[in-house]
């Protein structure tokens, strides 16, 4: 059995059938001149690091009517945005500065084709010269949105 770490979702018990709205937030920025494959690959490698490393983020597991089981998914939403070179630069300073989980996707991986290539790719290049079309960042929401500052929800 799993117990959950993550503060839990903020809502109204009084109001049934209200949204509810979680204190954290799983946000993934992604570089606005990425193509539609590019930009559900780049975001789908960036949160698959967010369970495996913080389990608070995943839910239980779903069965439908027949009992037939499904994996769990994430316990909440996770928001898309999207920005420039600039915008994913100050956001990965400001993600670095508050010490948030996060994970990284840099141009270069475009051009690998397996994790150990991958890990090898980042590695080669100092933090201050990444050339990042992805960051995911996980998070207090009010944190999560300073570090988002300047980019704009994915249309």
């Amino acid at each position: 059995m799993r117990t959950e770490t993550a503060p839990a979702a903020v809502a109204d018990s009084s109001t049934a059938g209200a949204p509810v709205r979680f204190d954290t937030k799983i946000a993934v920025l992604l570089h606005e001149d990425l193509e539609t494959w590019q930009r559900l690959n780049v975001t789908a490698f960036l949160v698959s690091g967010l369970g495996p490393t913080l389990p608070e983020v995943i839910g239980e597991p779903y069965a439908d009517a027949d009992d037939t089981a499904y994996l769990p998914m994430f316990r909440q939403p996770v928001l898309v945005f999207e920005g420039t070179s600039e915008t994913l630069t100050a956001a990965h300073s400001r993600v670095l500065s508050r010490a948030l989980p996060r994970a990284v996707f840099t141009r270069e991986l475009f051009g690998t084709g397996n994790d150990r290539d991958n890990r090898a790719a980042v590695r080669a290049v100092g933090r201050d010269r990444l050339d990042l079309v992805g960051l995911a960042v996980y998070g207090p929401r009010n944190a999560v949105d300073k570090v988002l500052k300047g980019a704009r929800m994915h249309p």
